[in-house]
């Protein structure tokens, strides 16, 4: 698929579309208006059979439809629906709470967002030492469903482990692990490095996906393998990853991003 064929580009997901008095627009020009491609290619697409609305080929030209509620796939990737809602990817500091507001005064998320006018929550959660990936939303179906493990949205880390971790335990890993609270399925793990010079010992740099978001459970699941976590990072959410994103900055979702969440989450 190329660049210039599908939604994945990196329009935020907050683009609002030019509709008419009744709310709908023609479809070529909201796939073009979305950062599907140019008007003419957009309308190449619907020739070509590879524009579905709710599950129907539309290929005649002209066809309106309402934006916040039509469920549009260009090559089969979903185009996310007009909405108010905010979708934001946050890289949280290490030692920031991950709640929006804390008794004890402690350094929130809340205090990142501060200013910001809607009331966001967060998806899921992070350790208070653990840095990374989170996501910030006010839409409360697409929280709830996105952080449910049935959803099985994949989370990837980046872990600082103490020890030389070989591939046997790589392969105990992908194996599955039994937790006192349940067995973890683990559907990627690899070992990116090591620095046996450092002091305190030797050292590990393990990368490994989950879907779970069980309390502290890769500090957990790595402990329980021989190799205590000395520094954590979630790198990815499904499609959404940090990139360049620095420490305590933002930005939305993009429409590719959103779009395949959306997917993952069945909504």
């Amino acid at each position: 698929m190329r660049p210039h064929d599908a939604p994945d580009n990196d329009q935020p997901s907050s683009h609002r579309p030019e509709t008419d008095e009744d709310g709908l627009i023609r479809l070529q020009k909201l796939l073009a208006q979305s950062g599907v491609a140019s008007r003419r290619k957009c309308e190449e697409l619907m020739l070509d059979g590879l524009v579905e609305v709710d599950g129907e080929v539309v290929s005649r030209l002209g066809t309106k439809v309402d934006p916040r509620t039509a469920v549009i796939r260009v090559e089969g990737k979903r185009l996310p629906p007009i909405s108010d809602k905010v979708y934001l990817v946050l890289n949280k500091p290490r030692g920031v709470v991950s709640t929006m507001s804390d008794p004890e005064g402690r350094r929130t998320l809340g205090d990142l967002v501060a200013d910001r006018p809607e009331r966001l929550f967060h998806v899921g959660r992070l350790d208070t030492d653990t840095e990374g990936l989170i996501i910030l939303t006010n839409d409360g179906d697409f929280a709830q469903h996105l952080a449910h493990p049935s959803y099985e949205v994949d989370k990837t880390y980046v872990a600082e482990v103490e020890g030389d971790v070989h591939l046997r335990t790589v392969r105990q890993l992908l194996a599955g692990v039994v937790l006192e609270d349940g067995p973890v399925t683990v559907t990627r793990a690899r070992v990116l490095g090591g620095d046996p010079r450092r002091e305190g010992g030797n050292r590990s740099i393990v990368e490994l996906t989950i879907h779970e978001g069980r309390n502290r459970i890769v500090r957990r699941l790595l402990e329980q393998v021989g190799h205590p976590v000395r520094r954590l990072t979630r790198t990815e959410i499904g499609p959404v990853t940090l990139a360049r994103l620095r420490a305590g900055d933002m930005r939305e979702l993009t429409m590719a991003e959103l779009g395949e969440l959306m997917d993952r989450a069945q909504l």
